[in-house]
């Protein structure tokens, strides 16, 4: 086997663990929406959206960017084998994740009353949203939890937090909007918490580190680096709260609750079935790209090999969600949510923008470069913000969904021009081949609702079309990674 196979085998292995895991979600995650449409109806679901938007400014301003640059120092650690730098950082990065959680979840309490009137233009969620302070401060240290595993590359752990918590979110979920109905969110949201939290310590306890005395100077001096990455980032973070909160809020003032219920169905499916990919490049491809971001040439194989990968992989998704929409929402929601096909088929496209356009993202995270990351998600959520409100006014509920294709193809546009100057990365010729072929192939499916009449016709026509070109792309992919049919066969029969 060619070096270059083993590269791409590597990349594929760690993707598909990341990715087994999240296959089980979705199946998991089906069960729970479903419910969770039935129970709570398009008004539930936005409902839940909202108390997540409200939050997430908060959220981000707790996090203070420790979840990324916690992540990069760890890793780098990791990859020189220094054990006691590591010991060192997890030491600053549990105290740091205590502090920052305690100051969101008393920031959340003060301004309940105010987040409450902003929101839903009434003080009717102030308990509600004082409550869910308290998810903040467990959040926060579930994902300093969550950094020390990341950062020391075990896949398989996380793999296995992935899907723990998606049991979590089910078997808490249904029960509580059983029993209290839109009620119940607040009580689960609080529940879903306190089980993360418990995750993610058990399986961060099984990963040895020394135990280490620092002094007060030295934290204040680490806390200080850990921050000076993590404040951009935070900055960053932030400002895409806000931005979801606004979008929000304009989906809401244009369509209502149930609009906001519709759009929120629509772009949780689209990307449920890409979110391994997804998911993979930030547990596996940004620490092993953090590892090689001083060698051009490695940045520029991480950046093809990934982006290949991912489209191979997510490719035969993306085309079954565009194809098979209309079952989908009716198997994962009910009739009340047909609105959100068209939304949905749109926002798939979005969703591939997102697959071609985050491996050149993940090389400015890898170089440290917190203020550039933070002006050019500044940059795409002003024009996210624009596109929403004018895509929404000209076309409806649909605008929602153009305007998410639109704000990626001007992000994939600027990661194109930033990364070439920052990293002299780029795709090669063959990476941007397969781009340009699997955009016409889900092209193409988009406009076979219109073409084809039939029901009976369009799903036979449409099986025909997936099959062929998942054949066509696993094809290609035993060609990158070497892996055959007949080998991946022998090793389940083992």
């Amino acid at each position: 086997m060619s070096k270059h196979q083993q590269h791409y085998r590597s990349i594929f292995k760690s993707t598909s663990l990341i990715g087994g895991s999240a296959l089980i979600n979705i199946l998991i995650g089906m069960v729970r929406t479903k419910f969770v449409a039935v129970l709570l109806g398009p008004t539930g679901v936005g409902l839940v959206g909202m108390f997540t938007s409200v939050l997430g400014p908060i959220n981000t301003i707790a996090g203070m960017g420790v979840a990324t640059s916690g992540v990069r120092q760890i890793a780098e650690a990791h990859g020189k084998g220094d054990t006691t730098r590591i010991s060192e950082v997890v030491s600053v990065l549990r105290r740091t994740v205590w502090g920052t959680g305690i100051l969101g979840c008393v920031l959340t309490i003060a301004l309940s009353p105010w987040l409450s009137e902003w929101t839903f233009k009434s003080r009717e969620y102030t308990s509600s949203i004082a409550m869910l302070g308290m998810t903040i401060l467990l959040g926060n240290i579930s994902v300093g939890q969550k950094c020390i595993i990341q950062g020391t590359r075990r896949i398989a752990d996380l793999a296995k937090m992935s899907i723990l918590e998606a049991v979590k979110g089910t078997l808490i979920s249904i029960p509580c909007y059983y029993l209290w109905g839109l009620q119940g969110v607040v009580i689960s949201l609080l529940l879903c918490s306190i089980v993360s939290l418990a995750i993610s310590w058990f399986y961060a306890r099984k990963i040895p580190i020394q135990s280490i005395r620092i002094s007060v100077p030295f934290l204040k001096s680490e806390v200080r680096r850990l921050l000076g990455f993590g404040l951009p980032i935070m900055a960053s973070g932030f400002m895409l709260a806000i931005n979801a909160y606004f979008l929000r809020l304009i989906i809401k003032g244009q369509f209502g609750l149930d609009g906001m219920g519709i759009w929120s169905a629509a772009f949780a499916i689209s990307g449920i079935l890409v979110n391994f990919v997804l998911n993979a490049m930030g547990a596996d491809y940004y620490p092993r790209l953090t590892g090689v971001i001083s060698d051009t040439a490695q940045v520029k194989r991480e950046v093809n090999a990934q982006t290949e990968i991912a489209l191979l992989l997510a490719t035969p998704l993306l085309l079954v969600t565009i194809l098979f929409a209309p079952l989908g929402i009716q198997l994962l929601y009910s009739g009340k949510f047909d609105a959100a096909i068209p939304v949905l088929r749109w926002s798939v496209y979005g969703i591939l923008g997102r697959v071609i356009s985050w491996p050149l993202g993940f090389v400015i995270l890898a170089q440290g470069r917190g203020k550039l990351y933070f002006c050019s998600e500044l940059f795409t959520s002003l024009v996210y913000l624009g596109l929403m409100w004018g895509c929404g006014r000209m076309w409806g509920l649909l605008g929602t969904g153009i305007a998410f294709v639109l704000l990626y193809v001007v992000y994939t546009a600027l990661m194109i021009v930033v990364v070439k100057t920052v990293a002299n990365a780029h795709w090669s010729w063959h990476t941007l081949g397969l781009i340009v072929a699997v955009c016409g192939i889900l092209v193409a499916a988009g406009g076979m609702p219109m073409l084809i009449q039939s029901p009976w016709v369009y799903y036979s026509v449409s099986g025909i079309m997936t099959v062929a070109t998942s054949g066509i792309l696993l094809l290609r992919l035993s060609k990158k990674t070497g892996i055959t049919f007949s080998e991946v066969k022998r090793r389940m029969s083992q």
